[in-house]
């Protein structure tokens, strides 16, 4: 995870110092439901709307770099939002509860093996009845390096037990290398 920590010693291709207009709009739509956990958080921003929103709210990541620029965020924005740093392969020991999960950008990070370590981990802190949104870059992104690309069948396999595939939809995910965003899948999954 070094990567990711020295990533954040400038400012990382993904960090676009707003929140994501994915997750915006599925806030704004009354999509977003509750406490709140964001899955590798980064700096904040997704999180920091939420909480803006009343949300009661906890960002995870593992870059403590990215948790120190987020904690300093909230304390100058005058935002009550709780950041760890955390390994989102452990959610299982965080001792919370959420209604709702966001990725933005962690879950196209994983092997295999993480995939299906996340999963188990992630059902363990989502109420029943919750909903997880991952915002991950789609195959029909172009190869220019970067992040693994996500197939819908990779996330209806990952999923399958124990949760339901609402929906799997094209997006873009905002960074500074695509003008319009890259090509992504939104997906919709609730804990059954």
């Amino acid at each position: 995870m070094s990567f990711f920590n020295d990533a954040y010693r400038g400012t990382p291709p993904w960090d676009i110092g707003r929140p994501q207009r994915e997750f915006v709009e599925l806030e704004e739509n009354g999509r977003i439901l509750g406490d709140v956990l964001d899955v590798g958080c980064g700096t904040g921003e997704n999180i920091l709307f939420m909480a803006t929103r009343g949300h009661r709210v906890l960002g995870v990541d593992s870059a403590d770099l990215a948790v120190k620029k987020a904690k300093q965020k909230a304390k100058e924005r005058g935002i009550s939002a709780d950041f760890k740093n955390w390994d989102a392969l452990r959610l299982g020991e965080l001792g919370r509860r959420f209604d709702t999960a966001i990725d933005c950008g962690f879950f196209h990070t994983l092997s295999d093996e993480g995939r299906v370590i996340f999963e188990r981990n992630l059902g363990s802190v989502l109420k029943k009845g919750g909903r997880y949104f991952m915002l991950a870059f789609s195959d029909e992104e172009p190869d220019w390096g970067g992040p693994r690309r996500v197939t819908k069948r990779e996330i209806r396999e990952t999923f399958a037990a124990g949760w339901k595939v609402e929906s799997i939809q094209k997006a873009r995910f905002e960074d500074h290398f695509h003008g319009d965003g890259g090509k992504a899948w939104m997906s919709t999954i609730n804990s059954v």
